[in-house]
């Protein structure tokens, strides 16, 4: 394969392309292409190491080195909303609820509009406080408190409805 740096970046691009379109298969295996022949020397665009992360940990369940990839995008590319959504997406693979949450509040101070961003936030959702705040989350009083006042809200949601 020619290692040529432009025709590195134009087939990681034509990798992201097709894991953008969710043909993981194709997308995967032209950003494996790029990341065998690529020696350094090319200049890839942050989005090659996010997919490609995001991929790995997905499709290999290589899960460590793809948060590290992702992690290397975000740090190129601090400004790319798109770098934190995979980073997020990559960290609740490995069950780091509390990564993929910091990593979706870097994504919305980018871009607040970002969909897949907003689809992640709702997925994962957002613990209410405690109760009674003064005393740990997992304290027991807080606990019953806690499934007391989720059964009130549901019970006023059905009534609503």
């Amino acid at each position: 394969m020619a290692t040529d740096p432009r025709t590195l970046k134009r087939l990681a691009e034509r990798g992201v392309h097709y894991c953008r379109q969710g043909d993981w298969d194709t997308g995967m295996a032209c950003l494996a292409r790029v990341a065998e022949a690529d020696a350094g020397g090319a200049e890839l665009p942050s989005l090659f190491y996010s997919y490609l992360g995001f991929g790995i940990a997905y499709r290999e369940r290589r899960v460590r080195e793809g948060i590290e990839l992702c992690r290397r995008a975000c740090h190129l590319s601090f400004y790319e909303p798109e770098n934190f959504v995979n980073l997020a997406r990559t960290c609740l693979l490995a069950g780091n609820r509390g990564e993929a949450y910091r990593a979706i509040e870097r994504g919305y101070a980018l871009d607040p509009e970002e969909p897949a961003l907003s689809k992640l936030h709702a997925k994962l959702g957002v613990r209410r406080a405690p109760v009674l705040r003064f005393l740990e989350r997992r304290h027991p009083i807080n606990r019953l408190l806690g499934r007391f006042r989720h059964g009130l809200t549901r019970a006023s949601a059905a009534a609503a409805a």
